[in-house]
């Protein structure tokens, strides 16, 4: 076989880079059910990465049932053609319109979720989206720290929903999100926008936190508005419009939003 594989550029996800492009070869009919991928060494040459990097692309790959592994043997792409794990493909989200289309479906589904867990969160799920606030309130706004504290708490709100498939999708959706933002690199810094977005994330929480199945919806509608804006999308092309709620976003607020995104940063 015939591999076009190259070196990948360094950033903060080179597993998922590498993984990537392994898909694409599976994708492309290079790379045939059965076959047996390169050595880790061999790839880790190839790409100019360590074994560990070769690792986790591997893993993740095997978690998404592009490939199986056994230990002496080496991994094989699968037999079946119709994979049963969804797998977003990290390349395609660099097109914008592919990206908007996920974070269009984040939205479908974050809304929803917002709702379920106002009637259905616990104590312990109040204090852990609490404790992810609280992260973000310490990280600079658009670090590593500060994705990861907002993943945690999309997280804790659709672990409060009780409904495991919805908090599957949900964090599988955002973690793609949180990996494209990384990847573009050039996160705004703005202690307006911080404030901002902290605030969106507040009138969440205090929605859930008074069982206002409404009110976090459109709390949470308000939020992806937002975070629409910051990540580069206009209005209109991913979220629904934001529905009457206890605050409806101000157009003073929002036009100081645009004026200050010049790229993607948190959601």
């Amino acid at each position: 076989m015939t591999l076009k594989l190259d070196k990948v550029n360094r950033g903060p996800h080179l597993s998922t880079l590498v993984a990537s492009s392994i898909s694409r070869e599976i994708a492309q009919g290079r790379l045939k059910p059965g076959d047996q991928l390169p050595t880790e060494q061999a790839l880790a040459t190839t790409f100019g990465v360590s074994r560990n990097v070769v690792r986790e692309a591997i893993a993740r790959l095997r978690s998404e049932g592009r490939i199986w592994s056994q230990q002496g043997r080496g991994a094989f792409v699968v037999e079946s053609t119709n994979p049963t794990v969804l797998t977003i493909d990290y390349e395609a989200l660099q097109r914008a319109d592919s990206f908007r289309n996920l974070f269009e479906l984040r939205g479908i589904l974050e809304v929803q979720a917002a709702a379920l867990a106002a009637k259905r969160r616990s104590e312990a799920d109040l204090a852990a989206m609490g404790a992810a606030l609280a992260g973000m309130r310490a990280a600079p706004y658009g670090s590593v720290a500060w994705l990861r504290s907002d993943l945690e708490f999309h997280r804790t709100v659709a672990e409060a929903t009780r409904n495991s498939y919805m908090g599957q999708f949900l964090v599988f959706v955002s973690e793609r999100v949180r990996e494209s933002i990384l990847a573009a690199g050039n996160q705004q810094k703005s202690d307006d926008m911080a404030r901002i977005t902290l605030g969106e994330h507040e009138r969440i929480l205090s929605a859930i936190r008074a069982g206002d199945a409404e009110g976090a919806q459109a709390a949470m509608r308000d939020h992806l508005a937002g975070a629409a804006l910051r990540v580069g999308l206009h209005d209109g092309e991913a979220a629904e419009p934001v529905a009457p709620a206890q605050e409806v976003p101000s157009p003073v607020r929002h036009s100081r939003l645009r004026k200050a995104v010049r790229g993607r940063a948190g959601g």
